[in-house]
C-alpha cells in the first residue's frame, strides 16, 4: 500500500511540475510575442487644428489627409484611405473574429484557465498590431466600468497602428434573461427581454422597433457598433437548435418584425447614432435537413417542399429598410444553385441573389469558421464548416469565398494567407478594394474615424428604469396561456409546491412541501437531447434533435404532477412535445425565456395574457418526423396550433 501511495505521490509531483514548467514556458513566450507585437505600434494620435476645427492625425504624418478630414465626403475619405493601405493592411481589414476581454478591463494578451474560450483566440496585439485586423466580436460581460475601460484601451491600440484605423466591435444578442451558454450572452446591466420567439408571440412591430432602439442605446454605451443579428430565418423545421432566435414560422410576420427591429437599431439611415445590423442567415437557416445544425456536416437544406422563396420574404424586408450587413448561412442549399456548396462559398447566392436580385451594396460577411478547424486545448472544438468544399485547401477556400463576392470573413484571422494570395496574383487587389470600399464606408458612417472613444457618462444609459420596464412589459406580453381549466388566476395565498424554478425567484409566494401543497407550480425546460455522438465539443454542446422528453424524466415527473392540481410552465426554445404533460396539468403556460417573477405575475392574475403561439406545438415526434422541413404549419394534428393563446 505504501509503495502505491509513494508511486501516486511521485506521479502527481512530476505531473504538477510538468504543468508548471509548460505554463512558465508559454508565459515567457506570450510576453515576448506581446513585446514584439507592441513594438510595431506607433505613437498616440496627435490632434491637428485646421480652419478652427480639430482633427485626428491618424497616420501621424503631421498633415491633414483627406481620410482624416470630416469635411470631405465619405466616398472621398474611403478612396484616400484605401490608396494609402498596404496589402497586409487590406488583408487584415477583411476579417472579423473573437477578441478576448480580461475581467479587469485590460487587453487579453494570453489565455486564462478561468476562460477556456480564451485558448481559441490570438492575443489582442497579435491581431491588431501584427495582423492589421480592425473588426472583432466579444462575448464578455464583465462589470460595465471594466468593459468601458477595455473598449478605450482596444481603440487606443488601434489608433497606434500605422493608419490609426479604429476598431469595430460586434456582439451576438445580449438582452435575454437566460444565463445558459449559447448564441446569446447574458449581460446583467442591459434591460431583459423575451427571446425573439417571444417577440413573435407578441407580434407588435411598434414594440419591436422600440426594442431595437433600446438595444442600440445599450450597445452604444459599451462601444458595440455592430449587431450580429437579427435572425431573419423562418423556423419551419421544429428540431433546429436555434428556433428561439427567430420570430417563428410565419414569414410575413417575421418580415414585419425584422423591418421594425432593424429600423430601431440603425435608425432611418446608418450614421453616428446607429448600431449597424448584420441580418442572418441568408437565404434562411430554418429548413435545415432533419433539424441538424448546419455548423456541422453534412449541412444540407434540400427544400423537399419546393418552398425556397418563402424563406426569402423576411430578408427582402431587411434589404428594403437598408440593413447594413448580411450573413449567409452555413448550409448547402441543395439543388437551388449551379453547384452544391455552402452559401458562403456560393457565387449564385452571394452575387446572383444578394447583389443582383436584391441590389444590396452593403457588407456581406460569412458566418464564423468556414475555413479553419478550431481546437480548444488540443481537442476539436468546431470543425471547419466547409460544406461541399471539404477537398479544397485553405488557399483555395479563401479564393472561392472572395470569388463568390463575400466582403468579410468571420471567425478567421488568415491575414497572411490572404495577403500572399493577393501578392501572388491569385486574387486581384482591385477585387479586394471593392470590398474595402463597403467595409470602410460603414466605419465612416458610424463615425468611428472621428472619435471611437467612450466617455464615462456613456454608462448612464444603462440600468435605465424606462428600458427595464419596457423589457418587463414585453416579457408579460410574450407569455402564452395554452390551457386553463379555471385554476388561473391563482389565489396568491395558495399553498404552493414549487418545482423546476431556479433561485432567481423573489416574488412573495407561500411555498410549502409537496405533502402540504394545495397546488403545484412546475417548470420544464425544452428537451435537450444534444448531439451525443458529435465529433466536436461544440456539436455536443448544441441542443438539437428530438423534441420529446426522455422516458426517465417522464417517469419521474408525471406521478408528481398527477398528485396535486398542477400549473405547468413550459420553457420553449424549440417546439417541445408536451402531450403527456398536457394530460396531467390544469393549466399550461408557454414561456419564451421570461423571468420567473413575471411568470408568477401571470399566475396570480396581475395581468391578462395576450401572447399567441408563433409556432405549432407537435403532439408527437412522429408528426415532427413526417413534416417537411421547408414548409410552415404542416404538423399533423398539432397539440396546439399556430396562433393559439387564451386569456382570462
Amino acid at each position: 500500500m505504501k509503495k502505491i501511495l509513494k508511486f501516486i505521490l511521485i506521479f502527481l509531483l512530476i505531473l504538477s511540475s510538468s504543468i508548471i514548467i509548460v505554463y512558465l514556458f508559454y508565459t515567457v513566450k506570450w510576453k515576448i510575442n506581446t513585446y514584439n507585437n507592441k513594438s510595431l505600434l506607433g505613437e498616440k494620435v496627435p490632434k491637428i487644428e485646421f480652419e478652427g476645427k480639430t482633427y485626428r492625425d491618424l497616420n501621424k504624418n503631421g498633415k491633414l489627409d483627406v481620410y482624416e478630414n470630416f469635411s470631405f465626403s465619405i466616398e472621398e475619405r474611403v478612396e484616400d484611405l484605401i490608396s494609402q493601405m498596404t496589402i497586409e493592411e487590406k488583408a487584415g481589414s477583411m476579417f472579423i473574429t473573437m477578441i478576448g476581454v480580461n475581467n479587469d478591463g485590460t487587453l487579453m494578451e494570453s489565455p486564462s484557465f478561468s476562460d477556456p474560450f480564451s485558448f481559441l483566440m490570438n492575443s489582442s496585439s497579435e491581431m491588431i498590431a501584427k495582423k492589421s485586423m480592425n473588426h472583432f466580436n466579444i462575448r464578455a460581460s464583465h462589470e460595465k466600468e471594466k468593459m468601458l475601460e477595455w473598449h478605450n484601451k482596444v481603440q487606443d491600440m488601434g489608433s497606434r497602428t500605422r493608419l490609426g484605423i479604429p476598431i469595430t466591435i460586434a456582439t451576438d444578442p445580449r438582452h435575454g434573461t437566460s444565463k445558459d451558454f449559447g448564441a446569446t450572452i447574458y449581460t446583467p446591466y442591459f434591460s431583459s427581454w423575451p427571446s425573439a420567439l417571444g417577440m413573435g408571440a407578441i407580434n407588435d412591430s411598434i414594440l419591436t422597433k422600440e426594442f431595437g432602439k433600446i438595444v442600440r442605446e445599450e450597445y452604444k454605451s459599451l462601444g458595440i457598433r455592430l449587431a450580429l443579428g437579427p435572425m431573419a430565418d423562418t423556423s419551419t423545421e421544429p428540431r433546429w437548435a436555434r428556433v428561439n432566435g427567430t420570430f417563428g414560422e410565419n414569414a410575413e410576420l417575421n418580415a414585419r418584425l425584422i423591418a421594425a427591429y432593424i429600423t430601431g437599431l440603425q435608425g432611418d439611415r446608418l450614421d453616428k447614432s446607429s448600431v449597424a445590423a448584420m441580418v442572418k442567415h441568408f437565404p434562411g437557416s430554418g429548413p435545415v435537413d432533419g433539424g441538424k445544425d448546419s455548423h456541422f456536416p453534412p449541412g444540407l437544406q434540400s427544400y423537399k417542399g419546393n418552398n425556397f422563396d418563402y424563406h426569402l420574404i423576411p430578408f427582402k424586408a431587411a434589404f428594403d429598410v437598408g440593413t447594413a450587413s448580411v450573413m449567409p448561412l452555413y448550409s448547402v442549399p441543395k439543388g437551388i444553385t449551379s453547384e452544391d456548396v455552402a452559401a458562403g462559398y456560393n457565387r449564385d447566392i452571394i452575387t446572383g441573389l444578394i447583389r443582383n436580385k436584391y441590389n444590396f451594396d452593403g457588407i456581406i460577411c460569412t458566418d464564423w469558421g468556414l475555413i479553419s478547424d478550431f481546437k480548444l486545448l488540443g481537442m476539436m472544438f468546431k470543425p471547419a464548416s466547409a460544406h461541399g468544399v471539404e477537398n479544397l485547401s485553405t488557399d483555395q477556400r479563401l479564393i472561392k469565398i472572395i470569388e463568390a463576392g463575400v466582403d468579410m470573413i468571420g471567425g478567421e484571422n488568415l491575414t497572411e494567407e490572404l495577403a500572399n494570395l493577393i501578392k501572388g496574383g491569385k486574387i486581384k487587389e482591385s477585387r479586394i478594394n471593392l470590398s474595402l470600399k463597403r467595409i470602410f464606408k460603414q466605419k465612416f458612417k458610424l463615425g468611428l474615424f472621428d472619435n471611437p472613444y467612450l466617455e464615462e457618462n456613456s454608462l448612464l444609459s444603462l440600468d435605465n428604469k424606462k428600458n427595464i420596464e419596457m423589457g418587463k412589459l414585453a416579457q408579460r406580453k410574450s407569455l402564452v396561456l395554452l390551457k386553463n381549466t379555471g385554476i388561473l388566476p391563482l389565489d396568491p395565498n395558495s399553498k404552493i409546491y414549487i418545482y423546476g424554478f431556479d433561485d432567481n425567484l423573489t416574488k412573495k409566494i407561500n411555498k410549502v412541501s409537496l405533502e402540504e401543497a394545495e397546488v403545484i407550480v412546475a417548470k420544464v425546460k425544452t428537451p435537450s437531447w444534444g448531439e451525443k455522438n458529435g465529433e466536436s465539443i461544440m456539436e455536443k454542446l448544441f441542443s438539437g434533435g428530438r423534441l420529446d422528453f426522455q422516458k426517465k424524466e417522464l417517469d419521474n415527473l408525471l406521478p408528481i404532477f398527477e398528485s396535486k392540481p398542477t400549473i405547468l410552465v413550459a420553457n420553449l426554445r424549440r417546439p417541445s412535445v408536451l402531450t403527456e404533460f398536457e394530460k396531467v396539468s390544469k393549466a399550461l403556460i408557454a414561456d419564451f425565456d421570461v423571468s420567473n417573477n413575471v411568470i408568477f405575475e401571470l399566475i396570480f392574475g396581475e395581468f391578462n395574457p395576450t401572447g399567441k403561439l408563433p409556432i405549432q406545438l407537435p403532439s408527437s415526434m412522429k408528426s415532427v418526423e413526417n413534416q417537411i422541413e421547408d414548409l410552415p404549419f404542416d404538423l399533423d394534428k398539432p397539440l396546439f396550433n399556430y396562433g393559439h393563446g387564451l386569456s382570462f
